[in-house]
């Protein structure tokens, strides 16, 4: 069983035990979440897509904590202009652990 969950903007495919890691969320006081835009599941031979999310049907997850991810390099040369730059960039991410998908 697996579905199509939507979080912060995103569009993940998850199953039972997956970690993922998405944009930085708000701090919350519980470490439980629900997340209630569930985009498409599979069950078993079943297929379940929403219009546009499924009624009924959420996704448990929990929040293990907040980390960075890797560094990007962005580097820019001009050439004979005597100019480049360089930039860098580390995306603030928060790691969920899905715990259960119930599909109403």
């Amino acid at each position: 069983m697996y579905a199509v969950i939507e979080v912060q903007g995103m569009q993940y495919r998850v199953a039972k035990g997956d970690r993922i890691s998405v944009n930085r969320m708000e701090p919350v006081e519980e470490k439980k979440l629900k997340v209630v835009s569930v985009l498409f599941a599979k069950d078993k031979d079943k297929y379940i897509a929403g219009d546009p999310y499924i009624k009924g049907a959420y996704v448990e997850c929990e929040v293990i904590g907040d980390k960075r991810g890797r560094k990007v390099i962005a580097f820019k040369f001009r050439e004979r202009k005597s100019s480049q730059s360089t930039r860098g960039h580390r995306q603030d991410l928060t790691e969920l652990v899905i715990k259960d998908i119930k599909l109403g």
